[in-house]
């Protein structure tokens, strides 16, 4: 095999492939199709729950164009993070999805299951041995907290995807998966570079992402062995030194080294060249084995949530948004006590949107907003609770004054009733790493039969 051609047709299954654009990728003649179906991009709700954040109609109309493409032309799929969360009813949600679509379509495909969901106990035990440990930023854990999680999943390497390709599948799901394994995982097998194939799923992990227009999905990477070649695959759409070389910044700690299970890849010495036609190569980029380990991820209950809405205009406490809302919490926190309310069964959140709530901090020297949207968020141990302290604040987010003892002013809920149950809600409690002899110890195959 002198080149390896890896389609990348969009950055997540279910964000909605564009049939002309598909198609236009497919007339480059890949050898592989490979997606990431999922991410922890939308908090920890789906983990939690094993629910999906896309429309499953959505997956199954991405995942009909991928099907008919490499059925027509002979070549192998790989997907992970099925589902969005990978976990093991979310592979075998996706699964069912692929049944249908063979049995309407007259395909047949052999298919692997990866699972990567993990059982608490097995993690306590490997937690008790000295085998997890955290990552920056993590939460602090004990024993317990393994137990605390609804689901658990580990992230696969490229190992799982050789294995299931090796042993005869046509179509690999996988449960939770680092983005690039699922598209690293083919070069590699056939003999190509593991730096330029870990480099290149890095690049191309998100689909266009990675040209100068992201909204025309599709990326191509051709390996060779001297390198790699990044191109777009929809008509009219480019990839520059600039795209292709940034994309190593997007959710990654350190713009040099990339971190996959068993390895770093470095960057250091990377060389980029602009080639005619949008398309970029790249080169000289090194590989360094590790100890092999991989991510966990778990998500576990953390209560019931209330929140509400206010506009505000005011223009005293536009200009000056905190001062009046370090009062409000002053004052509030004397009627919740007076009401007898146990603080540690709730707490509550106001965050000014249109001033700083996103990301917390000074804003700048002379700024003002000219409105501003206050999101009230309580959370408690039970439902009712969380409402209760959002109807104890009511009155207080729609007439508090900017001093106490003057007139008081009106603003605005844009909703009636003012409060919205949001219902349960979840907290990711593991961004740790377990260390493993074996790549396969914790993932199971089922490759079903020919």
């Amino acid at each position: 095999m002198d080149v390896c051609k890896v389609f990348v047709p969009i950055g997540a299954l279910g964000a909605g492939i564009d049939e002309k654009t598909f198609w236009e990728g497919m007339a480059k003649e890949p050898d592989i199709i490979s997606l990431d179906a999922g991410s922890t991009d939308s908090g920890p709700f789906y983990l939690g729950t094993g629910a999906p954040k896309y429309a499953m109609e959505a997956v199954k109309s991405d995942l009909r164009f991928v099907l008919q493409g490499a059925h027509k032309q002979g070549i192998p799929v790989t997907i992970g993070t099925c589902g969005t969360c990978g976990t093991d009813n979310m592979v075998d949600e996706v699964y069912t999805i692929a049944q249908e679509i063979f049995s309407e379509d007259n395909i047949q495909m052999r298919t692997a299951r990866i699972y990567t969901e993990q059982r608490p106990e097995t993690i306590a035990a490997q937690y008790k041995a000295g085998k997890v440990r955290s990552l920056e930023g993590a939460p602090d854990i004990n024993e317990d907290t393994f137990a605390q999680c609804d689901h658990i999943v580990a992230l696969a390497g490229r190992e799982p995807f050789e294995t299931a390709l090796r042993g005869g599948a046509q179509l690999v799901l996988c449960g939770r998966a680092t983005d690039t394994a699922i598209i690293a995982a083919y070069p590699i097998m056939n003999g190509f570079d593991k730096a330029m194939a870990w480099h290149g799923a890095k690049i191309a992990e998100c689909g266009a992402l990675c040209t100068e227009n992201p909204t025309e999905d599709g990326v191509l990477l051709t390996f060779d062995h001297d390198g790699l070649i990044v191109e777009a695959t929809a008509a009219g759409n480019t990839c520059t030194v600039y795209s292709v070389s940034a994309h190593l910044l997007y959710e990654n700690a350190d713009p040099i080294r990339l971190t996959e299970p068993g390895c770093v890849i470095d960057t250091s010495e990377t060389v980029y060249t602009q080639l005619p036609e949008g398309r970029v190569r790249v080169q000289n980029t090194k590989y360094e084995q590790q100890p092999y380990t991989m991510k966990l991820e778990g998500s576990g209950f953390a209560g019931y949530q209330t929140l509400s809405l206010v506009g505000i205009r005011d223009p005293k406490i536009c200009a000056d948004p905190m001062s009046w809302l370090e009062m409000l919490t002053v004052y509030m926190a004397g009627k919740l006590e007076k009401l007898g309310q146990d603080k540690s069964q709730y707490s509550y959140s106001l965050r000014p949107y249109g001033w700083n709530a996103v990301y917390g901090g000074k804003v700048p020297d002379g700024y003002v907003a000219n409105e501003i949207g206050l999101l009230f968020t309580a959370t408690a141990t039970t439902q009712e609770l969380a409402t209760k302290v959002a109807k104890v604040f009511n009155p207080y987010l729609l007439h508090f004054p900017t001093s106490l003892g003057t007139p008081l002013p009106s603003y605005a809920f844009p909703f009636s009733p003012a409060e919205t149950e949001h219902g349960a809600v979840y907290e990711f409690k593991l961004n740790h790493v377990i260390e493993l002899d074996d790549p396969l110890a914790i993932v199971r195959i089922d490759i079903d039969e020919k």
